[in-house]
């Protein structure tokens, strides 16, 4: 019995993206080519297509990644896969243990890659501008150090201002 093969529509549907999105995911990589599509036929895509496309998505908003960032967490992801496959097929402790260190660069990688996009989004959270009166007022308070000199901290604010 075969597997269900979904159109571009069906797997743009089912994944909240647009067929663009996906015709250019496959492009820069993302995505493999859709299997069996001669010239100028339709594209037709498997379950695994659409659970890699809703992985895609989530890290991409997740973490608010670029497709560059994107591109680069999904190349350690398959190194990773490569490895984990090559580790069930050897028995060797000193190839296993080889592997196991090519397999923590690769997660050194990914990890410097989300703790750099999470850094960047604390740092833009301290930053941004208080949205209320009273946050504002809570921000300073915080700022002044809660009772040591706040008079002469607000008033140095208030002459920046």
């Amino acid at each position: 019995m075969s597997e269900r093969r979904l159109r571009i529509g069906e797997l743009a549907e089912l994944t909240g993206t647009t067929p663009r999105t996906i015709r250019y995911y496959e492009e820069i990589g993302l995505l493999p080519a859709s299997e069996e599509r001669a010239q100028g036929k339709r594209r037709l895509y498997a379950d695994s297509d659409v659970e890699r496309l809703q992985e895609l998505i989530r890290l991409r908003d997740l973490l608010n990644l670029s497709l560059d960032e994107l591109s680069q967490l999904v190349a350690a992801e398959a190194a990773r896969a490569e490895i984990r496959r090559e580790f069930a097929e050897t028995e060797d402790a000193d190839t296993r243990r080889e592997l196991l260190d090519q397999a923590l660069d690769h997660i050194a990688t990914q990890l410097g890659a989300a703790r750099a996009r999470a850094h960047g989004q604390a740092a833009a959270r301290a930053i941004s501008p208080p949205r209320d009166r009273h946050r504002r007022r809570s921000s300073l308070t915080q700022l002044s150090g809660r009772g040591r000199h706040p008079g002469r901290f607000l008033r140095c604010v208030a002459n920046v201002m």
